[in-house]
């Protein structure tokens, strides 16, 4: 005969689980919002009103700077090994690492390459440069995820 009861420790289990997602989704929302908002900050105009103006260049930077953050929270969790405040402080401290790491080396990548972000990010035509700037974010959120094991 088949035994259908539950573990004892099943809902206890499943409990934690959803709870340890809402955690990390969260600290993850603000990673990203404090990422677009870091963004937003070194670069000529409201990045914000360029993404709803469905500026392209704007959205591929964006999505390219989320993803990023991604990686980084993710590898963060996945480094926890299952500790659950260990993964949410090194997802918050690397990802704000990470943040401003990603700042600073796309800023430094655009001088050096020439791309005016600011024309670029305005134009109302997609530009290469764009995708540029997107796989520098691309790789650095990589190599700082990476950095993280």
């Amino acid at each position: 005969m088949t035994d259908l009861a539950l573990d004892s420790s099943y809902w206890s289990s499943l409990g934690d689980g959803v709870g340890a997602i809402l955690l990390y989704a969260i600290v993850g929302l603000v990673l990203m919002v404090i990422g677009f908002y870091g963004i937003d900050l070194t670069t000529p105009g409201k990045l914000r009103t360029l993404v709803v103006e469905g500026r392209p260049n704007a959205i591929v930077v964006t999505a390219a700077g989320m993803i990023s953050m991604a990686f980084i929270v993710v590898l963060a969790i996945f480094a926890a090994a299952g500790k659950l405040v260990e993964g949410l402080i090194a997802a918050l401290v690397f990802g704000l690492v990470g943040i401003i790491a990603q700042i600073i080396s796309v800023r430094v990548l655009e001088k050096a390459i020439g791309i005016d972000i600011g024309a670029v990010l305005h134009a109302d035509q997609f530009a290469i440069e764009a995708l540029i700037v997107a796989a520098a974010h691309f790789a650095l959120g990589l190599v700082v995820a990476f950095a993280i094991l």
